[in-house]
């Protein structure tokens, strides 16, 4: 799953983000989500969280625990 739709992403779910600084280079930060602070239901270039860790970024991809 992609993050551009807020109803897909939840506060403690598992993630990729990248970061401002990233941007250009496409690197992907995993993390855990702190909080949400895009507030529109959908973002063409990804949603808006605040990690646990503090990092702030748009979310890419939502990552599945496959068992």
């Amino acid at each position: 799953m992609d993050g551009k739709r807020r109803a897909d992403i939840k506060p403690g779910q598992t993630v990729d983000i990248v970061l401002k600084a990233d941007q250009r280079t496409g690197k992907l930060t995993r993390g855990v989500v702190g909080r949400i602070l895009t507030n529109s239901p959908t973002h063409p270039h990804g949603i808006k969280v605040m990690l646990t860790s503090g990092q702030v970024g748009r979310v890419q991809n939502i990552v599945t625990e496959e068992g």
